[in-house]
């Protein structure tokens, strides 16, 4: 399995494509806003003659659903996410011109709802999906044992943790959540965070100031 990020939007958001040897792929979180952004997505799935087959929001925040349009028509995906964060991908449109961000195209209705315990699958690979809600109400976290690592959207940062300070947001949860579900994984988890650089599970079980 490997992992190629790209950093879109005002927001610095981190977006994923995810894929293995069979050049089947996953988008997660596409954040790409303008043209510039958009090209760079397209451009690396061409050059690696990849087969996107899903298209995964972690959670329904604006700069994590900017590109789902895009993507949805260009390749043709249905769209995965958690059903409690229906709401707020309803409401993306209006939070979106709440922050100057007036050429967002709107995202297509999910078609399927993921929740814990579920697994996704895509070419000869698959990710466990955690629910790990406080950041948002419908957080996933996907999680890969085979290949030690986690796609953990704005649950966990490197020494930081996701806001809770947003509508549906709740720290109690949020806490709760990186204690019951990503800090149970092994220490050597590589953790893919939907802003800022990688971390493990081990280096913020040491050394993130907020989990102490």
């Amino acid at each position: 399995m490997k992992v190629k990020s790209f950093t879109f939007n005002p927001f610095q958001e981190n977006t994923y494509v995810i894929y293995d040897d069979s050049k089947e792929c996953i988008i997660i979180d596409p954040g790409c806003y303008n043209e510039k952004e958009r090209t760079e997505l397209r451009r690396f799935i061409t050059a690696e003659s990849l087969k996107p087959v899903k298209l995964i929001n972690t959670h329904c925040h604006i700069d994590h659903v900017l590109g789902n349009k895009f993507t949805s028509e260009l390749w043709d995906l249905e769209l995965y996410i958690h059903k409690e964060d229906l709401p707020l991908l309803e409401n993306a449109g209006n939070i979106s011109k709440m922050y100057g961000l007036e050429d967002y195209e709107g995202s297509p209705s999910p078609k399927y709802f993921l929740d814990q315990g579920d697994t996704l699958n895509f070419g000869n690979s698959r990710f466990n999906i955690l629910f790990t809600p406080g950041h948002a109400p419908g957080h996933i976290c996907l999680y890969s044992q085979e290949n030690n690592l986690i796609i953990a959207g704005d649950v966990l940062f490197e020494r930081s943790i996701g806001r809770t300070d947003l509508p549906g947001g709740d720290h109690n949860t949020l806490i709760n959540s990186i204690k019951t579900q990503l800090f149970t994984l092994p220490n050597k988890t590589q953790v893919f965070c939907g802003h800022g650089p990688n971390t493990t599970i081990g280096y913020e079980k040491k050394y993130n100031p907020f989990l102490k």
